[in-house]
Formats: C-alpha cells, structure tokens, sequence
C-alpha cells in the first residue's frame, strides 16, 4: 500500500548490490528495544541486511529509552558516519536532535515508527507500515465478525507504549471504523508497552473490572495479545470463543494460535525492513531522491488461513 501520489517502493531484492557505491558507506542505527519478538525480527533483519548489502552497521539499542536514542544519535555524528537511522520509541520530542543531525550534514531515515515534527526536511523519508490502516483493518474485521451479534458489545484494548505512532494510529484508526456502530462500546484501554507480561498483568485487571461484560480484545500487537491469552484461561474463559480477539503484527506465534482458535484474526505489520533500509541508505548515498513516505504493503489474516500460512512465517 502507498500513499497517494508516491511512487511504490517493494521489497527489494538480493541485487542490492547493483546499486553502486564509490566507498564503504557507515550506517548509524538506533533501534528502540527489544520487547517483543517482532522488535528481535526487526533488528535481525536490519543486522544482516546490512551485511548483505556491504553497509558498515553501527548499531545501539535504546532499551525504550529516547534519552538514550539522543546519546546513540550524538555518538554517530561523532563518528561521522554517512547516514542515520532510527527507530524512535515515542513520536514527540525529536526536533532538536534532528536538528543537531542536519547542521552536522547527515542525511536520516525514520525507521518503523514515525516522528512529529513541523520541519519535514529534517529526514529524508520514513520507511515503514501504515499504522493507522492497521487500525482500520482491525476495525473492519470486527465489524464483519460480529454483523450478526446484537449489541451491546464490550471492547477492551491493549496498547503499546505510550506516544508511540503505532499505539497512537492503531488506537484512532480502530476507533473510527467502529464509530459506525453506536453499540460498540470501548469498556476499558490501556498501555501494556507491547509486552508479554504486561499484556497478562494488564488483562487480569481487565478481567477483574469487568469480566462479564467483555467480548472482545483488541491488543496492539502479538506479544501483548499471548500474555492476554495465558490471563484468559486462568479464570476458566475460552480465548477466540469466549472473548473474540484481534491482534496486529502476524509473528509465528499468533498464526500457531489462530491454528489452536485463540485467536481470531491478526493484522499483519512487516518487521523485515533490513532490505528496504539499505537500498535507501545507498539510493541516498548516490544523490537519488527518495519519496517523503515509503509504506509496505500488509494484510490481514483469520483463522480460515492460518494453517496455510503458519509455516509461511518467518519471524
């Protein structure tokens, strides 16, 4: 999926290569964490891409912190590498980093999540999903599963990380579909950081407040959506029957539990951009330009398909 009026970016192919290069190129990376299994998917990818692609990979992991992503980001342009990349942990707050970057003369990619800022110039382009459109699939899917139930129907949701551009548009992308029908009621939101044990510590206290009233969980990715499970079964309820739910990222681990009918359907959210992050990297390094916003193209999946596709997962 592309942004009107951008010209399509797919995912490349081995002959990255092809793109040529006078010199060895220095890649600096700041990744944000490693809380889930999509974050590990994403930097493995982003590791042997760079490999592939003969690109020298200074990378620092963040740990979920932005502090720490402003020290990585200093120590880069103290280095002097060619080209910044980041994968910020919140949306706010990037402007006078970005600042430093430019007047050092260092060109940066916005990597998976997106930056607010009032100065566009101040990256070259965001390589990444479409989070509010995953949103809106989520949405749409429930709608579809439940055109037959009458209301009223009890949502909670599991969010990521606070300020983060996924939680933020996955949250209001959600939400405008659903606005459709006034007995689709939100009974209680929360932030579990895209995290196994907060997604479970989190669900128990939603299972706590209002047990009998919940129909459905919408958990803004896999690994919040696993800990919901194991909390579900604890008090003796059946998840994907009992209380229907729907995930977004589309790891191994969820399709093995479409298969099992713990879930029911999951938006897909691409960890593999270490091939897509190069080939900017050296189209960047070649004087070419590159479109504000590269946007890849995702689906969503339901238990109908989930054992046809399980083994095609490769994160």
């Amino acid at each position: 999926m592309y942004l009107q009026g951008e010209e399509p970016v797919g995912i490349v192919d081995s002959n990255i290569e092809s793109i040529q290069s006078t010199r060895q190129i220095t890649l600096g990376y700041s990744q944000l964490g490693s809380e889930s299994d999509w974050r590990r998917a994403n930097t493995a990818s982003v590791i042997e891409s760079a490999k592939e692609a003969g690109i020298t990979l200074l990378f620092e992991n963040a740990e979920q912190s932005q502090e720490k992503q402003f020290e990585a980001i200093r120590s880069f342009i103290q280095q002097k590498v060619d080209v910044i990349a980041i994968s910020p942990v919140v949306q706010s707050g990037w402007e006078p980093i970005l600042l430093e970057v430019k007047q050092a003369g260092i060109p940066v990619i916005i990597s998976d999540r997106s930056v607010n800022v009032s100065d566009s110039s101040l990256y070259v382009t965001f390589i990444g999903s479409d989070f509010y459109d995953e949103g809106r699939k989520a949405g749409k899917y429930l709608l579809d599963k439940m055109k037959d139930k009458p209301g009223p129907i009890g949502i909670v949701e599991l969010q990521g990380t606070i300020d983060s551009s996924p939680t933020v548009d996955r949250k209001n992308g959600f939400r405008e579909i659903i606005a459709s029908r006034s007995d689709l009621k939100i009974l209680k939101s929360r932030p579990a950081n895209f995290t196994l044990e907060e997604g479970k510590r989190v669900m128990e206290s939603f299972l706590e407040e209002q047990n009998n009233d919940i129909d459905v969980l919408f958990s803004h990715n896999d690994d919040m959506a696993l800990g919901a499970i194991e909390a579900i079964e604890q008090v003796g309820l059946r998840p994907g029957i009992d209380i229907v739910i729907i995930s977004v990222d589309g790891t191994r681990k969820s399709f093995e539990m479409m298969v099992e009918g713990k879930i029911n359907a999951v938006v897909e959210c691409n960890p593999l951009l270490g091939m897509n992050l190069m080939q900017a990297v050296k189209e960047i390094m070649g004087g070419k330009n590159l479109p504000k916003r590269i946007v890849l193209p995702e689906s969503i999946y339901t238990q109908a398909v989930a054992e046809r596709e399980v083994n095609n997962r490769k994160y």
